[in-house]
């Protein structure tokens, strides 16, 4: 049993096939799957994936840095609150991409900084992208532990030193297939997330794990990288998975047994 903790099965990739999909995740052991929903779009199309699978599927409700050049304070701020009345389990993702660049980073910051604190006023974790903003993200968290605002630092690739801020701020950080590739050099920050801290994700369509690089990825193949993480921490998949499942229970707020309501 497992739960993948990030998954864009709202995507448009999944449009053909998002029933099987989701069936073969759970055949596969998912215990539940928790759908991203980045932008008001994807929001509504997860609540409705969520709404026809429940206690197996969830979803979230944000705006992701790349969209942030167009974010409107009011507007956004709105159908995220109504997301989160219909039941959105978190706030995102959000966060800050200095990699791309999609979007001004001073319209990055704005938009991550209202999400922090429409999380704190909503009672919600915040699900965070982060990619070569490790300063600004660091000051993010910070102001978030600050508010009482817990966390995730979603797919992580950073440094111990970003891991080690969130996980003092009362934050989980999140891995994904990228720990399966041979550039992955990152075991050291996989090794440093406490048992009760650690989650594990697809990013599904994204990322699939090896031996699956090339490949859609799905939430069926999250075995493979809770695998990965075992063996880097010198222990066995069951209690990776164990662990995994629980904390992302504890994160979200998820039903502890399949079709109950949260």
């Amino acid at each position: 049993m497992f739960i993948d903790s990030h998954a864009h099965l709202a995507d448009a990739v999944f449009d053909s096939d998002r029933d099987a999909v989701v069936r073969a995740a759970q055949d596969a052991g998912a215990a539940a799957v928790v759908c991203i929903g980045a932008s008001e779009d994807a929001a509504a199309r997860a609540r409705i994936l969520a709404g026809a699978n429940p206690g197996l599927i969830y979803f979230t409700a944000g705006v992701h840095p790349h969209d942030a050049a167009a974010y409107d304070a009011a507007k956004d701020t709105l159908w995220i609150r109504e997301a989160v009345a219909a039941g959105a389990v978190a706030i995102g993702e959000c966060g800050l991409d200095f990699h791309y660049d999609h979007a001004p980073r001073d319209r990055q910051r704005a938009a991550f900084h209202d999400q922090i604190v429409l999380a704190h006023e909503l009672v919600r974790p915040v699900v965070v992208h982060t990619r070569d903003a490790e300063d600004d993200t660091l000051d993010a968290v910070r102001e978030a532990g600050d508010r009482g605002v817990t966390g995730v630092l979603h797919c992580f690739t950073g440094t111990v030193r970003l891991a080690s801020a969130a996980l003092d701020a009362g934050w989980y950080v999140s891995f994904s297939g990228i720990v399966t590739f041979s550039k992955w050099s990152g075991d050291d920050v996989v090794r440093t997330v406490p048992d009760d801290r650690l989650l594990a994700e697809t990013d599904a369509p994204y990322l699939a794990p090896v031996p699956l690089r090339g490949r859609r990825n799905e939430p069926r193949f999250l075995p493979h990288t809770i695998a990965r993480i075992a063996d880097i921490r010198g222990t066995t998949p069951e209690r990776i998975a164990e662990l995994t499942t629980a904390n992302a229970r504890r994160l979200f707020g998820l039903a502890s047994d399949p079709g109950a309501k949260v």
